[in-house]
């Protein structure tokens, strides 16, 4: 299939009400293994490159970009490609013409007039070069401290901050929280309907990992469109390497543990497309 367009991907869930995957990529391996889960079960998904990730391959944005793009073009569904949680407007600029074709802009550790004009002067940069930009309103907990009922998203700030902004999609904090290990988030879905009836762009839920398989589904339903997932993926990745590692201490052909902790990718992915589309 082509190379999709997150734009594209995310308007078709929007328009029917359903929700569409997003998935950290971190190694080929990720993307390979994410785009085989969302095969599994015929669905479209997003890979997703974070601002850490592209720290960990050296600050390079166009060879881990150039690889999920080639994977995603390799598919026999829709795969589109996303840069996730950008603060550095250097990476934000550098990802035009690399297969990227939307960009989450986190400028929410500024307070709200500080993260509204830098969230709207990349919003206009990103429009300038076709590309989506999604952007944060409230605080996503994990990163940086755990999260507070106080810091969840407001639906009139909310409805005002897409407006003055310009943003296409909008990251809200409603229960999750980044990192988690454990998968007892409690989202609070009524916020979230508020939030989908106060504003007109899909909203995003980030720290999706601490959510249960079920509440994704509900979440859907209230009112959420993207659903970001990354350290669900790479608990399972790492468990199957102990494993592996555990079974055969003397392995020195990471093929070998690579390919059983890859196949715990895929399989977690299907599982979790099929959560969301219930």
């Amino acid at each position: 299939m082509p190379l999709a367009r997150t734009a594209d991907l995310i308007a078709t869930a929007y328009r029917e009400g359903s929700g569409i995957l997003a998935c950290n990529v971190i190694m080929l391996e990720h993307a390979e293994a994410i785009v085989a889960g969302a095969e599994h079960v015929g669905r479209p998904v997003i890979l997703q490159l974070s601002e850490n990730a592209v720290r960990f391959h050296y600050g390079r944005l166009q060879p881990i970009a150039a690889a999920a793009s080639a994977v995603a073009a390799a598919a026999a569904i829709d795969v589109a490609v996303h840069l996730d949680h950008v603060e550095d407007e250097q990476l934000l600029r550098a990802c035009a013409g690399t297969g990227v074709s939307s960009v989450m802009f986190d400028a929410s550790a500024l307070d709200y007039s500080g993260n509204v004009a830098a969230t709207k002067a990349a919003a206009q940069w990103a429009h300038q070069e076709g590309l989506f930009l999604e952007a944060e309103l409230g605080e996503v907990g994990g990163k940086d401290g755990a999260h507070a009922p106080g810091v969840r998203t407001d639906p009139d700030e909310a409805a005002e901050f897409v407006a003055a902004t310009g943003v296409d999609a909008l990251a809200v904090a409603v229960g999750s929280s980044h990192a988690m290990s454990q998968r007892n988030a409690a989202l609070d879905l009524e916020l979230v309907k508020r939030l989908r009836a106060a504003i007109s762009v899909p909203l995003v839920l980030h720290g999706s990992s601490g959510v249960a398989d079920t509440d994704l589904g509900k979440a859907v339903e209230a009112g959420l469109t993207k659903i970001n997932v990354g350290t669900l993926l790479n608990v399972r990745f790492t468990d199957a390497v102990r494993a592996y590692l555990a079974a055969d201490p003397q392995v020195n052909d990471p093929r070998r543990y690579l390919s059983p902790a890859r196949d715990a990718i895929a399989e977690t992915v299907a599982t979790l497309i099929t959560a969301i589309h219930g």
